[in-house]
């Protein structure tokens, strides 16, 4: 497959899997009390760590406005206030009004899952990907997380543990990386949502861009060092 140096077998996979949830234990992600919110969120955590997002969410749901109609009657100035701690307010609250004028035009006053229900997942994808500032990992995380579709989310710390124990090249496609997992792995949005969500963890408290704490990982068993 292009952009795969080797590609891993299912069981290698599942091993890697295992060695995570032994290390970091369920998760439990993505937080949000509605799927509006976590599909808030998706567009909130880009370019920033998710306790800031979580700041933002909190002046959201403070201020009564977690509901699409709600977001879309904010002036401008007000939306950009709330979702300050998020960082990048000004591109964020514009990429926001963009996704909820999208949801409102395409579903009404109907609750997001169940207006988005009958959609099939490669359309609905489409149509996200084609909303102003939503890109492929904003998108997945939606799929997967607020409306429950079997996708795999690939993020930069997906991309960075694999490409330093040379699973993929360094400039292997979005859709190399996702085919990876779903092609090997039972499609199943349970195992989908825990593995990234494990993978998150790894990178958050390991597999970090600098000073990476590689003796400590849990995968040294299954991939053996990192080539970094």
């Amino acid at each position: 497959m292009p952009g795969l140096n080797r590609s891993p077998s299912t069981r290698t996979l599942e091993r890697i899997h295992d060695a995570l949830l032994a290390r970091f234990g369920p998760q439990n992600w993505w937080p949000g009390e509605t799927p509006f919110e976590i599909m808030v969120g998706a567009v909130l955590t880009q370019n920033t760590a998710w306790g800031n997002v979580e700041r933002a969410v909190a002046n959201l749901r403070a201020a009564g406005v977690l509901h699409p109609r709600a977001l879309l009657r904010l002036s401008p100035s007000r939306l950009t206030r709330l979702i300050r701690p998020s960082g990048y307010f000004n591109v964020k609250a514009r990429r926001l009004r963009d996704f909820v004028a999208w949801l409102v035009g395409r579903i009404g006053d109907q609750y997001p899952v169940q207006g988005l229900r009958g959609i099939a997942t490669p359309r609905l994808r489409r149509e996200l990907l084609s909303v102003r500032g939503i890109g492929e990992e904003t998108a997945d995380s939606m799929l997967l997380y607020a409306l429950g579709r079997k996708v795999f989310v690939v993020d930069a710390y997906t991309r960075r543990f694999l490409a330093r124990h040379g699973l993929i090249e360094p400039a292997a496609s979005y859709g190399a990386i996702q085919a990876l997992f779903e092609k090997s792995l039972p499609r199943s949005r349970p195992l989908f949502n825990e593995f990234h969500a494990l993978i998150v963890a790894l990178g958050k408290n390991l597999c970090r861009p600098r000073n990476p704490r590689c003796g400590e990982c849990p995968l040294l068993k299954v991939l053996g060092a990192p080539s970094l």
